[in-house]
């Protein structure tokens, strides 16, 4: 009788195991998100916050590019920069362009954004230290 009651026990922990990995309910359990174990809103608006940074990176090298003379040291330096940020920054993009186009964004997506995004603001930080030069 012991056995069951332990093996009852035990299928219940499994699936709700499942049931919260499966439904991203999870993460908060072992310490939030994101690398400061941050709570989902807040880490939500710090990806969205990295999001708008790293667009308006691409803008001001976009303009800059067209606006610049011919020194090419810095204009390589810049499309190095925005060419890092842009492949750190690629889980993310991708998550919102499916966002935009109102399609599914599974669990494996979220967690490479979660864990990807401080890569991501940093090298856009970097590339906004750049721009100040």
């Amino acid at each position: 009788m012991m056995d069951l009651k332990y093996l009852v026990i035990h299928r219940s922990v499994v699936v709700f195991a499942i049931v919260s990995l499966l439904s991203g309910c999870a993460i908060p359990f072992w310490g939030g998100y994101g690398a400061d174990g941050q709570s989902r809103e807040a880490f939500e608006r710090h990806v969205e916050d990295i999001f708008r940074l790293q667009n308006k990176m691409t803008s001001d090298v976009m303009i800059l590019l067209l606006l610049e003379g011919e020194d090419t040291k810095k204009r390589q330096a810049l499309i190095q920069a925005e060419h890092h940020m842009q492949q750190a920054c690629a889980d993310l993009n991708e998550y919102v362009s499916r966002d935009i186009d109102g399609l599914s964004i599974g669990l494996l997506l979220r967690r490479r954004v979660e864990k990807s995004a401080l890569d991501c603001e940093q090298a856009a930080l970097e590339l906004k230290a750049l721009l100040a030069l």
